[in-house]
């Protein structure tokens, strides 16, 4: 993985060529960053920054390619994933984004992270028409293929997962006053306008919502704030330095509600361990991935194929961090699409080959979720299960619960 870069002449980008090879002498059709022998995949992740608990995606992710390679590469192409650090600073992100495609060149830029950080770059990818693919933000923006045709997400989308919070809430908690703590940004409003949807007409159920920003030193103060207000019932919209934050100040000031915690903060290292595992009892979340804590898939072949790759390519690796989980998965869906474009390695074939799956089985996924698209279904993943965390460990309860179903 390279984390710094040659400089960026920030000029106007030339729209990308194809390249149209004689069958003669070579065995491909190939856009700009693929040819006989490699492929190359552009990155950007928080391996500093508010959200640097994240960084560990982009190391899992650079073990897989390099996985990938020692087994031969795609269809005998070795794999050149350039992972650069972007702070989780959405000008930082453009920047990168930039040296990625007009510098370094590359075919495609693969799970970059974060919903703000996505958006500063979500028209330029779409307008150099360079695959943004398989966002690491559940974003309800990245599945709109009329109007952004390079862009796709991969985990279920922020505004599904919470209207189905909003709804077990209401099915479950007698009198409910939420509360709720969202970041100030895309990310935290279209998670809050979800669930704020799954409530509909009771919506006046929420008897105060406050928000942070990533450059607030502590929640501290929004949560006692929030404590003060009434409220039995807590929705946490937060990354996991924040969110291990307010459940630990939660403890501390004894006030104890309902706990819904976002997906993207259930890991177990990242959130719950800081936070304290005494004050995140009870907490709910939405799960679509298996979590290696969780000892009921100890016995199971993903689980163990998992295991075994992450000994080899990560040891001393922290294997109770779901993130891992997750870097996993997705990396072998890219693998899969691209695989899928054969010899014909052109952007629109990788987008048409990301759009065309069909109930297909990611390994890790919790059993029941499948990975399906269509060339107007951009969201690869629909449904959760919802989890309670239960001495140390997320715990399943109920059934899938999908789009569909809200």
């Amino acid at each position: 993985m390279r984390t710094s870069r040659r400089a960026l002449l920030l000029g106007a980008a030339a729209t990308p060529t194809v390249l149209l090879l004689s069958p003669a002498w070579a065995k491909g059709i190939y856009d700009q960053g693929a040819s006989n022998t490699g492929i190359k995949i552009g990155n950007t992740n928080p391996y500093s920054g508010p959200a640097s608990s994240y960084s560990s995606l982009g190391h899992c992710e650079t073990a897989y390619w390099k996985m990938v390679n020692d087994k031969g590469g795609i269809n005998g192409r070795k794999i050149d994933f350039i992972s650069l650090d972007d702070g989780y600073s959405p000008p930082k992100t453009v920047e990168m984004v930039r040296q990625l495609v007009e510098d370094d060149g590359v075919f495609c830029c693969f799970n970059t992270l974060g919903t703000p950080t996505n958006t500063a770059v979500h028209e330029y990818f779409n307008r150099m028409k360079v695959p943004q693919l398989y966002v690491a933000s559940g974003a309800s923006k990245w599945g709109d293929p009329k109007h952004f045709p390079w862009t796709m997400g991969f985990q279920p989308d922020y505004r599904t997962e919470a209207i189905i919070y909003a709804k077990h809430i209401l099915a479950t908690v007698k009198k409910p006053r939420i509360g709720v703590l969202y970041q100030n940004d895309d990310y935290g409003k279209d998670y809050f306008e979800g669930f704020k949807a799954g409530l509909g007409k009771q919506a006046d159920l929420i008897t105060m919502a406050t928000t942070y920003e990533t450059t607030d030193p502590t929640v501290d103060s929004q949560t006692i704030q929030l404590s003060s207000s009434g409220a039995n019932v807590y929705f946490i919209i937060a990354i996991p330095k924040f969110a291990a934050q307010t459940l630990r100040r939660a403890g501390a000031l004894g006030w104890k509600p309902v706990r819904y915690l976002n997906n993207v903060s259930s890991s177990v290292t990242a959130t719950m361990q800081p936070a304290g595992f005494d004050n995140c009892e009870g907490t709910i979340t939405g799960l679509y991935l298996m979590d290696p804590t969780d000892h009921q898939w100890d016995g199971n072949e993903d689980m163990k194929t998992w295991r075994a790759f992450m000994a080899k390519y990560m040891p001393g690796a922290n294997t109770a961090d779901g993130n891992y989980i997750y870097a996993y998965a997705v990396s072998y869906l890219m693998e899969q699409t691209l695989k899928k474009c054969g010899d014909t390695l052109t952007r629109a074939n990788l987008m048409k080959q990301a759009a065309s799956f069909h109930r297909f089985k990611v390994p890790l996924l919790l059993p029941g979720i499948t990975v399906s698209t269509s060339p107007t279904d951009f969201y690869p993943l629909q449904a959760v299960r919802l989890a309670r965390f239960t001495k140390g460990t997320w715990k399943l309860f109920g059934d899938v619960r999908s789009h569909e179903s809200v």
